[in-house]
C-alpha cells in the first residue's frame, strides 16, 4: 500500500489537490479584482488622454503622449481649492458629532437600564425604513424657517443626533465588552459620563475607526444635499463641484477634465481607507456585521 501511494500522480496527493486549490482561487480573485479594477484604470487612463482621444472606438488604453496637463487644467479651471476647503470643514465636523452622538447613544442602549429602552431602541432601527425623500421637504422647509439655508449647519447638525445604522452597530460592539470593568470602575467612584468616555471609548477604537470610515465616504461623496441647501458658489463641495465639468449644450461634457478631477478628488477617502483598513475589518468583525 505504501507503494502505491508513493506512486500516485503529483497532482492526485493531498499536497498536490491543495496547491491545485490554491492556484485556482488566486486565479479566480485575481480575474475578479481586473474586472473591478477596469473601472478605476479607465478613469485614470482617460484623464491621461486628449479630447479626440475620449470617444475614439476601439479605445485606448495607454495615451502616448499622456496628458498630465490634465490635472493642473482641472484643478485650476474651478475654485478646486475652495471647495476642498468646504469639504473638509464638512466632513471632519461630521465624523466627529457622528462618533460622538452615536457612540454615547449606543453605550446606553446597550448597558443602562431604563424603562422602555428596548421600545426606544426598536423605533430607532425602524427610522431606517423610512426613505429620505419623505423626509426631504420637511426638513427643508424647517432648516428654511430657522434661517440655516444657504449655511453649513443642516449638513453639520443632524450628524450630533445619531445615526440608527451607527448606533446599531456600537451597540453590538459594546455588548462584547466585560461587564466586569464597569463594575470595577464604579466601584472607584467613576461614574456613567467617565466609564464611557475612559472605558468604553478607548476599547472601541476599531469600530469607532469603521463609523469614521463609513461616515467620511458617504459625506464626502454626498451630492444631494450640498446641492439642495447650498445655492452660492463659494461654499459647493467637491461632489457638486465635479458636475462643473458636465459641459453644457454648447460645449458638451470635457470628459479627459472630469476624470482628472474625480481622480484627483478620490486620493483622500483612498488614503483614509488604507490607513485604517486594519481598524476598519477588525471593527466589522467584531461589530457582527459580516455577510
Amino acid at each position: 500500500m505504501t507503494t502505491q501511494r508513493a506512486r500516485l500522480p503529483w497532482w492526485r496527493s493531498r499536497r498536490g489537490q491543495d496547491a491545485l486549490t490554491t492556484m485556482a482561487v488566486r486565479l479566480v480573485l485575481s480575474a475578479g479584482a481586473v474586472i473591478i479594477l477596469l473601472p478605476f484604470f479607465w478613469m485614470i487612463s482617460t484623464s491621461l488622454k486628449q479630447p479626440a482621444e475620449v470617444y475614439l472606438s476601439p479605445p485606448i488604453w495607454i495615451p502616448n503622449p499622456p496628458q498630465f496637463e490634465n490635472y493642473v487644467t482641472a484643478l485650476t479651471r474651478v475654485r478646486f481649492h475652495i471647495y476642498a476647503l468646504n469639504t473638509a470643514i464638512i466632513v471632519s465636523t461630521v465624523m466627529l458629532g457622528t462618533m460622538l452622538s452615536c457612540s454615547f447613544a449606543a453605550y446606553g442602549f446597550a448597558r443602562l437600564r431604563a424603562p422602555g429602552r428596548d421600545l426606544i431602541f426598536m423605533l430607532v432601527l425602524a427610522t431606517l425604513m423610512l426613505p429620505g425623500a419623505v423626509t426631504l421637504v420637511p426638513t427643508y422647509l424647517m432648516f428654511n424657517a430657522i434661517g440655516w439655508i444657504n449655511t453649513f449647519l443642516p449638513l453639520i447638525v443632524p450628524a450630533y443626533f445619531g445615526s440608527a445604522f451607527f448606533i446599531f452597530m456600537l451597540r453590538q460592539f459594546y455588548l462584547t465588552i466585560p461587564i466586569e470593568l464597569e463594575e470595577a470602575a464604579r466601584i472607584d467612584g467613576a461614574g456613567v459620563y467617565r466609564i464611557w468616555w475612559s472605558i468604553i471609548v478607548p476599547l472601541s477604537r476599531p469600530v469607532l475607526a469603521t463609523v469614521a470610515v463609513f461616515t467620511f465616504v458617504g459625506t464626502y461623496n454626498d451630492f444631494f444635499n450640498p446641492l439642495i441647501y447650498l445655492s452660492r458658489d463659494e461654499q459647493r463641495t467637491i461632489a457638486v463641484a465635479l458636475s462643473y465639468f458636465s459641459g453644457s449644450p454648447r460645449i458638451g461634457p470635457q470628459m479627459h477634465l472630469m476624470m482628472a478631477a474625480v481622480a484627483a478628488s478620490i486620493v483622500p477617502p483612498m488614503l483614509l481607507f488604507l490607513g485604517a483598513q486594519r481598524y476598519f475589518v477588525r471593527g466589522i468583525v467584531l461589530s457582527g456585521i459580516k455577510g
